[in-house]
């Protein structure tokens, strides 16, 4: 009785962040109390807070969060009104810094705030959240692919769908429970059994997956019959006399069981088995294959129990078996692409070569020599690129890769399956590039290029990045997006009617367009031209290259790209759209990390070299040189502007003080390492660079 008056107490304590006491720990996760400093808290109010971070050990305060930290982030919010229930003690913020939105954790549920749980914990509220898209939606309602309740196939924030296959659409409330109950291990789309694009999928759209194993494994007793063998003689007469039951560990008496099947069993003597036979086939098995020459040995298949614990091994020592469902949140800060590029170039193997040979130098030759490796059936993207020219005597192996990434990357967006405007490129239907799985091989180069250190790839048009990976999130098509071409001009007539009568004869010019749009009807109205404007674009540059698009970004899924750019499209949005920002004099100097000799009079002397070496570095920003500061820094480390990763060696500057300064000149021998001369005057300085420069780049293949 006085336990049962406990609970009911517990029940009805209020969280202190929130300011409910409900107790649904799918929902707001499990409600917590530390009883001596009194204090309650829901989990997830706890997570997903703006102003707090696990700064403790697991055993610590809740889980890691300090008891310090919580009541100040309790002070935090008790000065910000929920823009909801209109209370104060609102502790989570929309993740846009421009948007002043704040709730409470349940109050933003309401909201249809999205909670990820998952890197810094972000919310976004309704007008920044990330949305899902789809081709088409069904027009028939379809069941709920958790609850097999009838669902309105519109995607919404209470209707999601499965990203792998478009055929599962779910209540967030279902998929939600489904996710809280099958937990990590066993979290996957229930139509078509996709796990990873799943479960990353459905993080992004605030579903939170317990890193536990499913909660019917974690049940007392679990599978414990598994543990049990059979042990029963079914010989059609069995002559033990203690009963079929009996048996012993060894002798006659032993129960030997069918090596088919497993459950039928045998005394020995019962079956006239000798004491070192062990197998023994049942009646049914061996009429089974009574026909066949010899008795087919089973195929080796884990048991359920043994897949346990094998789950078992993998979720110890980096998950507590006290709280197995929490997850992690430290502050830290964002990840950068170039160091997300840097975590996914681990994979490359350093030992093991794919040798890429380009016959040609010129542009279609290093395409040629791209697709001509990535179609080989033992291809390897993990593998380093070592890339040779029929023509070239040096063979420097990174220049040559480095020279051959940005030759591919400038030229693949000359390729068939872009178009429009230069620096801003869309996907285009080609019918050949179809049949030829062109999109795919295209976006599978470019996530090679990215990750073995190529450019940025910088072409992107903001419609595209959008298609790909739905960033912005609040993009909408633009004529701009279609490029100059015959269907943007027919289009623009429209937007730029002033009348109905102009509307009509614009839609009549192009209607062919707007038919294979599905997008010819009446208007009646000069506002029904905005509506379908958007219905054209979204067709074109949307809907009819969903194809297209599909297979692109499996091609990008190469090494892992896509996956990382879709959980960080914003860091990675300057990546792939441009403009790609110019190298100037000032950008050079801010790269190379400068070494001087510890010397007082050659250090006086270097730092008269350092002064030449600016002055040149204006000059050749302004013209005034023979070489320009794309020259430089190639000369320097092989690519005419930083890769998308970064540089691996960070770029160095040094110096050469030759006895001779009529033959001292700028050298670059090793990566990344500019070595400069020491001249008498600045005059000698920009000669001997002209010179040196000039002459390495007439050694280039461009």
């Amino acid at each position: 009785m006085n336990k049962s008056r406990h609970q009911f107490r517990a029940a009805q304590v209020i969280c202190s962040l929130c300011k409910r006491s409900d107790n649904c720990p799918e929902k707001y996760g499990e409600k917590i109390t530390l009883e001596q400093q009194n204090l309650t808290v829901h989990y997830f109010c706890l997570l997903v807070s703006s102003g707090v971070f696990q700064r403790g050990e697991e055993h610590e305060g809740i889980h890691g969060f300090l008891v310090n930290d919580i009541k100040k982030e309790i002070r935090r919010s008790s000065k910000l009104k929920c823009t909801h229930c209109k209370m104060y003690g609102a502790s989570v913020g929309c993740f846009i810094r421009t948007c002043r939105q704040m709730v409470h954790m349940p109050c933003g549920i309401e909201q249809e705030f999205i909670f990820q749980f998952t890197d810094s914990f972000p919310s976004y509220c309704k007008k920044h959240a990330p949305i899902q898209t789809c081709v088409s939606s069904p027009s028939l309602p379809l069941p709920c692919s958790v609850c097999l309740e009838p669902i309105e196939p519109v995607l919404s924030y209470n209707v999601l769908k499965c990203p792998a296959c478009h055929g599962s659409w779910f209540h967030r409330a279902c998929v939600q429970q489904h996710a809280h109950s099958a937990a990590m291990f066993f979290f996957k789309c229930t139509l078509c059994n996709n796990k990873d694009q799943f479960q990353q999928e459905m993080i992004r759209m605030g579903i939170h997956i317990p890193e536990r194993d499913a909660s019917w494994e974690l049940e007392e007793n679990a599978f414990g019959e598994l543990l049990q063998v059979y042990q029963h003689c079914d010989a059609s007469k069995c002559l033990s006399q203690k009963g079929r039951k009996h048996g012993t560990l060894s002798g006659v008496w032993e129960i030997i069981r069918c090596m088919l099947c497993g459950s039928r069993g045998t005394h020995r003597r019962c079956s006239f088995l000798k004491l070192y036979e062990t197998d023994w086939t049942c009646a049914e098995c061996k009429a089974a294959v009574e026909e066949k020459n010899s008795v087919p040995l089973p195929n080796y298949t884990k048991s359920p129990l043994a897949e346990r614990q094998e789950r078992k091994r993998l979720f110890k020592g980096c998950i507590s078996d006290l709280h197995s469902s929490l997850i992690s949140k430290r502050q830290c800060l964002p990840a950068t692409s170039a160091e997300i590029l840097m975590g996914l170039a681990c994979q490359i193997s350093q030992q093991q070569c794919t040798e890429v040979l380009v016959g040609d130098g010129n542009d279609d030759g290093v395409v040629k020599a791209a697709l001509a490796v990535l179609r080989q059936s033992d291809f390897n993207p993990c593998y380093t690129l070592s890339v040779k020219f029929s023509k070239d005597k040096l063979n420097n192996k990174l220049r040559n890769q480095r020279w051959f990434l940005r030759r591919l990357v400038h030229n693949l967006q000359t390729s068939e399956v872009f178009g429009g405007l230069d620096g801003a490129k869309n996907l285009v239907l080609n019918s050949q590039a179809l049949r030829d799985d062109l999109y795919y091989e295209v976006g599978s180069l470019l996530a090679i290029s990215l990750v073995h250190g190529g450019p940025l790839v910088g072409f992107f048009s903001p419609a595209l990045y959008h298609s790909l990976f739905s960033y912005p999130t609040d993009y909408r098509p633009t004529l701009q997006d279609l490029g100059d071409t015959v269907l943007a001009h027919k289009i623009r007539r429209i937007a730029d009617a002033n009348s109905t009568s102009q509307l009509r004869s614009a839609m009549l010019s192009a209607r062919e367009y707007l038919e294979a749009a599905g997008c010819w009807r009446k208007v009646s109205k000069l506002s029904e031209k905005d509506m379908l404007v958007e219905d054209v674009l979204n067709f074109y540059l949307i809907i009819r290259l969903q194809l297209p698009l599909q297979r692109f970004r499996e091609g990008l899924r190469t090494l892992g790209v896509f996956e990382e750019v879709q959980m960080c499209a914003e860091s990675f949005y300057s990546v792939f759209c441009g403009p790609v920002e110019t190298m100037t004099a000032k950008s050079i100097l801010q790269l190379f990390t400068t070494r001087f000799s510890e010397e007082e009079d050659l250090k006086a002397k270097e730092n008269t070299t350092i002064n030449f070496w600016e002055q040149y570095l204006h000059e050749c920003e302004e013209g005034q040189c023979a070489t320009s500061i794309e020259d430089i820094l190639t000369f320097a480390t092989a690519t005419d502007a930083v890769p998308a990763i970064g540089f691996n060696i960070t770029p160095t500057l040094s110096f050469l003080n030759s006895p001779d300064p009529s033959c001292a000149f700028p050298q670059s021998h090793c990566v990344n390492h500019l070595i400069l001369p020491i001249l008498p005057s600045y005059e000698v300085f920009k000669k001997h660079v002209d010179y040196a420069v000039c002459q390495f780049s007439v050694m280039q293949y461009i």
